[in-house]
């Protein structure tokens, strides 16, 4: 019986992938758009959560005036703060996206390994965010310039926000590549 030796040649498709990466990544990774109209609609979500549990708590508590020194620190103020990164880091954590995305039908992933670690979710969502916004979000910008879409926050964590259609051909691109 004759056996055949298989012939080594270059698989065009791997090359092809490798080729166009730059184009394949513009595909894969959700860009500023959509990002920026998730992150409109979580904030909706944490002003409605504010609106109908935060505030009407702090005047039950007669804590709504109260602050320590200037309004930067008052009750109101930190309990939203409190909120809000709560929201991003526990939706995060559990869903690998906050409501908008999973409206928009988008997902934090890391950019190596296949689970998010808590380290990254932190430094994603709570380290990343409070410099993003302490330069009045301008950092949330880098995503329109970066290769895989990844704002600083992104850039942290070593994460970037995919399109959950998406999902299973970058596993397949990221492992041709590799």
């Amino acid at each position: 019986m004759d056996t055949v030796e298989p012939t080594h040649q270059p698989n065009h498709l791997n090359q092809a992938v490798a080729s166009n990466l730059n184009e394949i990544h513009r595909i894969v990774y959700a860009g500023f758009v959509p990002r920026f109209f998730a992150y409109i609609i979580d904030l909706i979500v944490i002003w409605s959560i504010n609106s109908i549990i935060t505030r009407p708590l702090l005047r039950v508590t007669n804590l709504s005036e109260a602050k320590l020194w200037i309004d930067l620190l008052s009750a109101a103020n930190i309990t939203q703060s409190i909120v809000f990164f709560l929201y991003f880091v526990l939706m995060t954590f559990f869903f690998r996206a906050t409501l908008g995305k999973m409206i928009l039908g988008l997902s934090v992933e890391p950019l190596k390994g296949e689970h998010l670690t808590k380290g990254q979710i932190i430094f994603r969502e709570f380290v990343g965010r409070y410099i993003s916004m302490a330069v009045l979000g301008l950092p949330y910008l880098v995503v329109i310039f970066t290769r895989k879409h990844q704002g600083i926050h992104d850039l942290f964590a070593d994460t970037s926000v995919i399109k959950d259609r998406m999902k299973k051909l970058n596993r397949e691109i990221e492992s041709s590549v590799d």
